[in-house]
């Protein structure tokens, strides 16, 4: 067990003997007032990368991407500016501090490259949190906000952009999800206006439907014939797509195997196991 500096709300990544972790570290601040949320008032932060040993959980590298203050406020009650998970292959680790910029170091925490991709702009000022996903060569980011959102893929060997979409969509925090159909890999993405799918080589959509609700934050999860996805803010939206048969616009078509709109969670993503889809219940347990 050991303390981790400042605030984050990053899902630890483990490869081998590794585990990497992100966090935002007030600067100024003592260790011990340095975990509280400090979302609504915006101050000078580290954006660290730490990698911690396994096993004994000593730090084995540590890594400030960037320092400074956070261009907007972000929840309250979230309050961190590292809510983005790392993305690792065993070769490089990704860490995305979206508006603070994207980096990407090897296993030794020797830094590659870094991106930055603009500010975004998030309504009522909620907070960023979206987490990019590493496919072969192909870095996806999805970066849906207020002022101009896009899909993009960077090589993830050089950081260049290699295409870019726009996205008819306000905020969303879900995790897209690669998956192979016909021999081509395709992202899948959640939007409140369309459910997109788009090949990972190009970028042209392969397939769309109609969106989930409002503030999409579950991540999708898929079986070998069904990607499942879900939201739950002024709403209910649960959808099963048969992405293996999905071409063009799908809504109401056999692609779309089955619907449900109650019950589904505002924030927590589901689970599948086993051929059961397990998830919470709107924002209770």
């Amino acid at each position: 067990k050991v303390e981790i500096p400042g605030r984050g709300a990053a899902s630890p990544v483990v490869w081998g003997d590794l585990l990497f972790l992100l966090t935002a570290i007030p600067a100024g601040v003592p260790a011990e007032a340095s975990h509280a949320p400090r979302g609504s008032s915006p101050s000078p932060h580290r954006f660290q990368v730490l990698a911690l040993d396994r096993t004994t959980g000593k730090t084995v590298w540590e890594r400030t991407a960037r320092e400074e203050t956070p261009h907007e406020s972000a929840h309250p009650e979230h309050g961190t500016w590292a809510s983005s998970s790392a993305v690792t292959n065993g070769e490089i680790v990704v860490a995305s501090f979206e508006s603070r910029g994207l980096y990407e170091y090897d296993m030794a925490g020797r830094l590659l490259w870094q991106a930055d991709l603009g500010d975004k702009s998030m309504r009522n000022q909620f907070g960023e949190g979206s987490t990019p996903v590493l496919h072969g060569n192909r870095l996806i980011v999805v970066w849906d906000h207020t002022a101009g959102s896009f899909i993009a893929a960077l090589d993830a060997r050089t950081g260049r952009e290699v295409w870019r979409q726009k996205r008819d969509e306000i905020d969303t925090w879900a995790t897209p999800l690669v998956l192979q159909a016909g021999g081509r890999a395709q992202v899948v993405v959640p939007g409140m206006n369309r459910i997109q799918a788009y090949d990972v080589e190009t970028g042209a959509i392969v397939w769309h439907t109609a969106g989930l609700t409002m503030n999409p934050i579950p991540s999708p999860v898929a079986d070998d014939t069904r990607v499942y996805l879900m939201s739950g803010f002024r709403g209910n939206s649960l959808k099963a797509i048969r992405f293996g048969q999905a071409r063009g616009d799908i809504t109401g078509t056999d692609a779309v195997a089955w619907t449900v709109e109650r019950d589904t969670p505002y924030v927590p993503s589901p689970l599948l196991y086993d051929g059961i889809l397990y998830f919470l219940k709107s924002n209770t347990g």
